[in-house]
């Protein structure tokens, strides 16, 4: 089994491209594309913890009886991942909505530059 460093590292590699990625460039496809990979480095994170867990509380839990300490555990796993299926969903629906604005802004200003883009202003 892969020691749960090297899941946070690459997690934290993946979330600083992202930042990168988002503060660097000003294209607005770059920046979203950035964004995604900030959420997807962030599921790696969780689901890493999540399928660590089982190790971590059992450390933690030494004075608690086993069956309580079973039911703890099990729900910790779970819950983990049903909060990166939550996050994927949200970010589906992200890009979308997303992709949707960047294809309008593009159609109006044929540009999907950031800088050019000033639609809010009177």
């Amino acid at each position: 089994m892969v020691p749960l460093g090297y899941y946070i590292v690459l997690s934290a590699i993946l979330f600083s491209i992202g930042v990168w990625g988002v503060l660097k460039s000003r294209n607005a496809i770059i920046i979203f594309m950035g964004i995604e990979l900030m959420l997807n480095a962030v599921n790696l994170a969780i689901i890493a913890f999540s399928s660590n867990m089982r190790q971590i509380l059992s450390r933690l839990l030494q004075n608690i009886p086993a069956e309580k300490a079973a039911d703890y555990i099990g729900t910790a796993t779970a819950s983990g991942q049903v909060l990166v299926f939550l996050v994927m969903t949200v970010a589906a629906a992200e890009a979308a909505v997303g992709l949707a604005i960047i294809i309008s802004i593009y159609r109006m200003k044929d540009s999907v530059n950031v800088d050019d883009v000033n639609i809010m202003k009177w």
